[in-house]
């Protein structure tokens, strides 16, 4: 059993990438953090030392806070946001049990820079369909869930980019997009560590959907339809993603715990 106020690393982990995610704060000290760079998935760094100045902006949210072993910087700060009004927890065993028990560290090399409000600003081509819902969705869950996503016309993604700081992604010549059979979804994981099973699964299928490729996954199909039927119910590309975010939450849920479940009609009924 955790001890109160706290969360282990697989009740954290179940969390991870879903609506209900906690906000994970990062407040290892500047030593342990360049002794190992890599992040928890969505976290964001705060110094310990300036706890009072921002504790206040996570009033009424659920935090996990996490340093190296869990002890008195995690402490200390989650008693510190319990006093604002924050739900805090401390991950227990710190970033070293997070990372011990081989979970998702994302790397950090790989992040874009932050704008003045700490977000990542990303650009693409407008109409989405797969690929560029998929992303966001993986950017937000597991990257950033504060990310911008500007949508505009294809010819001016590299003008945008450059104007406004932002990163573009799924068009050719750009680090962010396809490489071979691999789509934009399939290098975001590998570049950030975020190759979980669950992750891998929902990968062949956005592949799929994505690149024609219907064989490489039965699922692949409902996937491609089901966002051509939502590219037509919105004429709005953020109304589309903000749509688009739920079908994705439920395929990565189906991917990550429902893979062996199976449905018939009629019920069995007693005898």
């Amino acid at each position: 059993m955790p001890a109160p106020d706290a969360i282990t690393v697989p009740q954290l982990s179940r969390l991870t990438g879903t609506p209900d995610a906690p906000t994970i704060i990062d407040v290892r000290l500047p030593e342990d953090r360049a002794a190992d760079p890599r992040l928890l998935p969505a976290s964001i760094t705060r110094d310990h030392a300036d706890v009072a100045a921002w504790a206040p902006g996570f009033a009424g949210r659920h935090v996990v806070v996490a340093c190296r072993r869990g002890l008195k910087l995690s402490q200390g700060v989650a008693a510190w946001l319990r006093h604002e009004g924050a739900r805090a927890e401390v991950l227990e065993g710190g970033f070293e049990a997070w990372a011990a028990a081989g979970q998702p560290l994302l790397c950090p090399a790989r992040i874009p820079p932050r704008d003045a409000l700490g977000r990542t600003v990303w650009v693409t081509r407008t109409r989405p369909k797969v690929d560029r819902i998929a992303c966001p969705w993986l950017i937000r869950r597991f990257l950033d869930p504060a990310a911008i996503f500007l949508f505009v016309a294809p010819a001016e993604v590299p003008a945008v980019a450059e104007r406004f700081g932002a990163t573009p992604f799924d068009i050719e010549g750009v680090f962010w997009s396809h490489r071979g059979p691999l789509c934009t979804f399939d290098i975001m994981l590998a570049e950030f560590g975020l190759e979980t099973e669950a992750l891998r699964r929902l990968a062949v299928i956005v592949r799929g959907a994505d690149t024609a490729r219907l064989d490489l996954a039965p699922q692949a199909a409902g996937l491609l339809a089901a966002s051509l039927g939502l590219s037509r119910m919105h004429r709005d590309d953020l109304a589309q993603l903000d749509a688009g975010m739920s079908l994705y939450d439920a395929f990565h849920r189906w991917c990550r715990d429902a893979v062996e479940e199976t449905h018939n009609w009629p019920a069995a009924r007693p005898a």
